[in-house]
């Protein structure tokens, strides 16, 4: 049994269906945006081992009373590679594939390497769902190709979701430009999740105060390049779900749990 703390407003996903009838606005989805961003940071450069979620979507990331997004379901978690006697990182897990259909990562599911990327490619596709409202697959279609045939196209606003309001066209367009950079074929064409999180808190930077005056979002400190792990543990930081210590984080080392 797990128990999770009460998530009043539920996840991501049900925010943004349609049987909905209050629409989150831009400048909620933003802050939505930027703090699973600043949870899955952590996860990925200060937990202790570091992990990589491998199961990241809309309906794996819980919303508070007040919209602050947390990052949850470590049932597929892995846990970062380790140093070797040499002392050098494996830049992956070789690994079975596993994950969300829509959401897996191409090169993963190709080579089964699984990478902090990956986390960063299905990231991507939740910050697609954020801004056209719809469903990674749907109707036989995939919203990454439909996404980036739009933009290509120069009619990128038409994938906007309507029930969004208005919103500052210079920001939708920033967001929506790191987000197809995000969900790139190519591992190494993605950003890292550090450039993530400066990217959109540019972005938020950039949103007009009348936007973002009604949003609470927690402030951080200039994100900094990907840092050796800290002894921190998950419940300090506010952007990830407490269960992260279940047992089926499995790696080639054995994690030490305190017992409760």
């Amino acid at each position: 049994m797990l128990v999770y703390e009460f998530m009043a407003s539920g996840t991501l996903r049900g925010r943004l269906s349609v049987m909905f009838k209050d629409p989150m606005s831009f400048a909620m989805r933003l802050s939505i945006a930027l703090g699973s961003s600043r949870g899955i940071l952590y996860l990925h450069t200060e937990a202790d081992p570091p992990v990589f979620h491998r199961d990241i979507k809309a309906s794996n990331i819980l919303l508070d009373h007040k919209f602050i997004a947390k990052v949850a379901d470590f049932g597929l978690s892995r846990l970062a590679p380790v140093p070797d006697i040499e002392g050098v990182v494996p830049g992956h897990v070789s690994t079975v594939v596993k994950g969300t259909p829509g959401y897996l990562d191409p090169e993963y599911f190709l080579t089964h390497k699984l990478t902090d990327k990956s986390d960063v490619y299905s990231l991507g596709v939740v910050f697609l769902e954020l801004l056209t409202g719809m469903q990674p697959i749907w109707h036989g279609k995939n919203i990454v190709r439909e996404v980036n045939t739009a933009y290509q196209s120069g009619i990128i606003f038409s994938m906007i979701d309507g029930r969004m309001g208005s919103y500052p066209s210079e920001c939708v367009e920033k967001f929506v430009t790191l987000a197809l950079k995000c969900c790139q074929y190519e591992t190494n064409a993605r950003p890292s999740m550090a450039e993530v999180v400066r990217e959109l808190e540019n972005i938020w930077h950039m949103m007009p105060e009348s936007n973002t005056k009604s949003t609470e979002i927690i402030t951080s400190e200039p994100i900094k390049e990907v840092s050796p792990p800290s002894s921190s543990t998950m419940l300090n930081n506010p952007y990830v779900s407490s269960d992260v210590s279940g047992s089926n984080l499995v790696s080639g080392v054995i994690p030490t749990i305190t017992p409760r």
